[in-house]
């Protein structure tokens, strides 16, 4: 039987990631809440983001499955953990996915800019 290369390299889904991720959306950061009122039903350019997916052992901010992109947030908290962010990066790069990452304060003073910046990522796939 052939080996089904795209399913092998699928991202498993933890189940107990699901109830994590249900907290995380009952209870948005302020630019969290922000960005999603611009990416939810379809508002970009059609296309349908996620909020609070998981994908492996990970849990994203918002994920375009179609254009296979990861956009993360990133509050203060992220200074101390760059070695867990890299690494969240590189695993769900090697499923596919291009990941962007903003600070939350570029979405509080410059929405404009970073959803330009995501329509770009996803005209251009």
């Amino acid at each position: 039987m052939p080996i089904d290369r795209e399913r092998n390299n699928a991202p498993r889904r933890l189940p107990a990631l699901n109830d994590q991720a249900r907290q995380h959306r009952a209870h948005p950061t302020v630019a969290e809440a922000r960005l999603w009122q611009h990416l939810r039903d379809r508002r970009l350019g059609g296309f349908k983001f996620r909020r609070q997916h998981a994908i492996d052992r990970f849990i994203v901010d918002f994920c375009c499955v179609e254009r296979r992109l990861i956009v993360e947030l990133d509050g203060s908290v992220h200074a101390q953990q760059v070695e867990r962010d890299r690494e969240c990066t590189t695993v769900l790069e090697g499923f596919g996915y291009r990941v962007l990452r903003f600070r939350n304060d570029q979405v509080e003073d410059d929405i404009g800019g970073v959803i330009e910046a995501i329509r770009v990522i996803l005209l251009a796939a």
